[in-house]
């Protein structure tokens, strides 16, 4: 089968507006212009055939996008996969698509529970949201395929089997880790709790001492009562303890309530509140010791499952591309970074530029352009390959 190898650039990445050789020296690298953070980044990959080489594809779409700043582009690095029957790609372009969502879905997990984790430290989130080493805007935009995870000898299904087992590990262990630290965390924070808050409901155990008590009395014994403030008081109230006889409880209970004086139900017993605070110590030793390992553990699967997403859409983009445009294999791959404010215009350039290529999905877009709120199919389709791949992995509430 003859195929043109100009879906994939693996010996340069080539960026609107210079070329970067991996084998360059850091200091020599042409770098990509300054962009925001990722966390509200927003990327359109695209496909369109090659013209009389992909190169002039490459140069049409920088030319048309130049001008009112409409977007930074990058050529997206495809390697020569194999191509298979058309039978199992088209079988294997609905796999990839639930593929794709289930990737996705995990990735996002990973990340929003690292700041989960993080608590007050989740300003260090995204810094902490690497892909094999580098921000993600970085790694997106000087994609090089993972030729050691992902052998490209194998058959596309092959691959995609090994992402889809890859990332389904990465989610049960997720799960189970999760799970452990939560009830840790769950159980340390209840008994934070019972030592905190109003003298009406927190434990009492580290306020009173032994001798605030009468002990081992057979005829009397002493009662907790917290009383309200007097006006002007800064706290709510003040504990006080009252010794009485043991059959004056009942009466003196009624006379406090008449009061607004509310006796708290509390025995002193040595043995428990040291074993309440033997269990508090031990669960806070616990947390700070499994909370390194934990946090290092995200870091590495976010990254894992982030590179397989992103190589999930690169299979997606070249079975896509194979589907619609034909053999042999003839497309530039190529990564767009709308500028916001004109994202409408860069649809309208990119339906002008490729509209030739499907004239059915151009008039539907022609027809739709204008009005908000209609949308045809939860998968957006153009005349042109696209794949959104949105970098807003966070849901801070």
């Amino acid at each position: 089968m003859q195929r043109v190898a100009c879906a994939a650039h693996a010996a340069s990445e080539t960026r609107e507006g210079g070329a970067v050789s991996p084998s360059a020296a850091p200091s020599a690298l042409c770098l990509p212009p300054a962009v925001p953070s990722a966390a509200m980044t927003e990327f359109w990959l695209i496909s369109a055939p090659g013209e009389k080489t992909c190169q002039q594809t490459w140069d049409k779409l920088v030319a048309a996008t130049r001008n009112n700043n409409l977007s930074t582009n990058s050529k997206f690095n495809i390697p020569d996969l194999k191509v298979g029957t058309l039978d199992v790609l088209v079988g294997l372009s609905d796999e990839l698509a639930k593929l794709d969502a289930f990737v996705e879905s995990v990735v996002k997990k990973v990340a929003q529970y690292m700041a989960d984790v993080l608590e007050d430290s989740r300003d260090k989130v995204q810094e902490n949201l690497l892909a094999n080493g580098v921000d993600l805007v970085t790694y997106i935009t000087r994609f090089q395929w993972d030729m050691a995870k992902y052998p490209i000898k194998q058959s596309l299904k092959n691959i995609s089997e090994i992402v889809s087992k890859q990332v389904t590990q990465i989610d049960n262990d997720l799960k189970s880790r999760a799970s452990a630290y939560n009830n840790l965390k769950g159980n340390l924070q209840n008994l934070e709790r019972k030592n905190a808050g109003s003298l009406l409901t927190r434990s009492l155990a580290d306020i009173v001492k032994k001798e605030d008590f009468v002990l081992d009395s057979e005829y009397l014994v002493t009662l907790l009562v917290v009383v309200p403030n007097l006006l002007f008081e800064d706290q709510e109230s003040g504990l006080f303890s009252v010794t009485l006889f043991r059959k004056a409880i009942d009466d003196f209970k009624h006379k406090a309530r008449e009061n607004k004086f509310v006796v708290r139900d509390f025995q002193y017993n040595e043995e428990e509140m040291k074993a309440d605070k033997e269990e508090m110590t031990r669960l806070s030793t616990d947390k700070k010791k499994q909370f390194g390992p934990l946090v290092r553990w995200l870091k590495v699967n976010f990254s894992e499952a982030f590179i397989a997403w992103i190589h999930i859409k690169a299979l997606r983009v070249f079975v896509e591309s194979v589907l619609r445009y034909g053999l042999p294999v003839n497309f530039q791959a190529m990564l767009l970074q709308p500028n916001k404010k004109n994202m409408k215009k860069l649809r309208e350039v990119l339906n002008d530029l490729y509209k030739h290529l499907d004239s059915s999905a151009a008039a539907i877009i022609d027809a739709t352009m204008d009005i908000p709120g209609l949308n045809l199919s939860q998968q957006e389709y153009y005349p042109y390959v696209y794949y959104k791949i949105d970098c807003n992995l966070l849901d801070f509430k």
